[in-house]
């Protein structure tokens, strides 16, 4: 019973201390991705049914990476002026009253608007929810809120794109009345249980703090830009796992769509019931960058692992096996790292930064890896993506040696 004891208790442990606000932030945020439905079958419904080219399904989803991105900006500059709450309250609700819009759209040029500006406003809750988890978390645990927020969004997209599927098969409408509806239930709770009139962690807009120190912008924080550059590097990576990887599965190593299936699914179940007890246990012993270097390292190895003869069920769980914990290794510290070099006044601009990397490359990776493979092959697409990897990887590790020089310095004068 020792063993199992240990186990019980570790879990406790790593679960425990998170405040009440951390809870319902992160049911609120199950409860959002639960529903996410539209973008995974985005082009199927307009190829099928609104017949439209697959060009024209391109551009498209081109443009929902386009308001991502403009939302990430906003949302993240709204945050600080009036605070994460209103933000992400519109964006919930707004954005659910937007996927019952786009549902009824059939020009194509309307359709084109409105999923620009759904992306537009669904997205700007990204930088507010990051700056929420900051507010109710504290700096021990601040890497563990994050972690359960990722918990809560991987189970969400596992949940609505299993769903989703099914759902689609009978009618590709309904998709839009299910993710605007779990949209605004999100926003129902969200001020259920976080309204600041309901809840003592979430300030309200008059007691927002004021800081009687100029804080650094963002946008001129040095370090913090090369550190943005390199993480779109590693995002463009990653997001191959969910675009050109799952085709590489089908056409190069004969597996089935219900294998296949399985293989993503193995990348949520190991989120789920490793990453809070694996950053439990490292979070506060080494340099955030160095657990970030250590998971994009292992990412990129994962992708070269492609490019070796092995069996191939073995090689497709190995890799994803590989490449999740470089995921789980790299993200959760990401966060801890942004979030470290922010203020209560200056966060939204931060957050904002970081959402905007990450949609960015959500953009550029599926098409340009598609490309690649198409025009060079496969093999070629791996080793290249690897290095990607590595060059990242170098990145965030010289990152990490200039700032503990210039660390090292700034005591040294102070002597």
């Amino acid at each position: 019973m020792r063993p199992v004891k240990r186990v019980f208790y570790l879990y406790k442990n790593a679960y425990g201390g998170l405040s009440a606000a951390t809870w319902w932030l992160s049911l609120v945020m199950l409860v959002n991705r639960c529903g996410t439905m539209v973008l995974p079958f985005m082009a199927l419904y307009l190829t099928e049914n609104r017949q439209v080219s697959i060009g024209q399904a391109g551009l498209v989803m081109a443009l929902w990476g386009l308001g991502a991105i403009t939302g990430g900006f906003v949302g993240g500059r709204l945050t600080d002026k009036i605070g994460f709450y209103s933000i992400q309250l519109f964006a919930l609700a707004g954005g659910g009253v937007l996927f019952f819009v786009l549902g009824q759209m059939e020009s194509y040029f309307m359709i084109c608007v409105a999923t620009f500006a759904l992306s537009l406003v669904n997205e700007s809750f990204r930088p507010a929810n990051a700056a929420a988890i900051a507010q109710y978390s504290q700096e021990h645990n601040r890497t563990r809120s994050y972690s359960l927020n990722r918990l809560a969004i991987n189970l969400g997209w596992a949940v609505g794109g299993g769903l989703g599927g099914l759902i689609a098969s009978y009618n590709y409408q309904l998709l839009f009345w299910i993710d605007g509806f779990t949209n605004i239930v999100a926003a129902i709770l969200l001020w259920l249980f976080l309204a600041p009139s309901k809840n003592k962690s979430t300030p309200s807009r008059m007691q927002k703090p004021v800081e009687s120190v100029e804080t650094l912008s963002a946008y001129k924080d040095k370090p913090y830009l090369v550190f943005i550059l390199f993480t779109i590097l590693f995002a463009y990576c990653f997001f191959q796992v969910f675009s050109t990887l799952p085709v590489f599965y089908k056409k190069s190593l004969h597996l089935s769509e219900v294998f296949i299936g399985a293989i993503m699914a193995l990348n949520g179940l190991i989120i789920t019931f490793v990453e809070m007890v694996m950053v439990f246990k490292l979070d506060g012993r080494r340099p955030h960058l160095q657990y970030i270097f250590y998971g994009v390292l292992l990412t990129g190895i994962s992708y070269a692992l492609f490019n070796f003869s092995l069996p191939p069920a073995l090689l497709a769980v190995l890799a994803m096996v590989l490449v999740t914990f470089g995921e789980m290794l790299s993200m959760p510290f990401m966060n801890a790292y942004w979030i470290s070099r922010t203020s209560a006044t200056n966060r939204g601009q931060y957050a904002g930064l970081y959402t905007i990397a990450w949609s960015a490359a959500q953009v550029l990776g599926p098409g340009t890896g598609a490309l690649i493979a198409e025009r060079y092959g496969f093999a070629f697409l791996w080793w290249y993506i690897a290095a990607l990897c590595v060059v990242a990887a170098a990145g965030f590790r010289w990152l990490q040696r200039y700032q503990e020089a210039g660390s090292q310095l700034a005591a040294g004068s102070s002597v």
